[in-house]
């Protein structure tokens, strides 16, 4: 069986983390699939999708990291062909990327203790955006 979802929600951009955990296991607990596994992918190509332990260190400590891997304010050739501004954003959710796959038994996600999973938004701006999950499973 598969079952098809979608998550809307507003983000501020500039390397907005989301913990999406309970929105997921929500839609994992209103659906009639009791085992099995769900992908969670970010539609949109400045956007990306990990598990982290979610607290405010670390959070902090990712912002910091992306900031110097790849830093927002120097030239990219995606900036030059649209003039956005957001080429460091494509950057970022293209090292990242879109979407993780957690396994769920009766009903509940296969996370570690201090595991979440969460939504970034490289983007340069506040967006609205959507999560479609899709969950596969008996």
């Amino acid at each position: 069986m598969v079952d098809s979802r979608t998550l809307r929600f507003r983000t501020r951009g500039n390397c907005d983390i989301v913990d999406i955990t309970r929105q997921v296991a929500k839609e994992i607990d209103d659906c009639g699939i009791r085992s099995g596994a769900v992908t969670v992918f970010a539609v949109g190509s400045t956007a990306a999708i990990s598990t982290i332990e979610y607290e405010s260190g670390l959070v902090s400590d990712l912002r910091d990291m992306w900031d110097r891997l790849v830093p927002a304010g120097v030239p990219y050739a995606h900036d030059r062909a649209w003039g956005d501004g957001n080429g460091h954003s494509h950057v970022r959710a293209c090292l990242l990327g879109p979407s993780v796959t957690v396994p769920f038994n009766d009903k509940r996600m296969v996370l570690g203790t201090w595991q979440q999973i969460v939504y970034f938004d490289f983007d340069n701006r506040p967006r609205s955006r959507e999560v479609v999950l899709q969950i596969i499973g008996e």
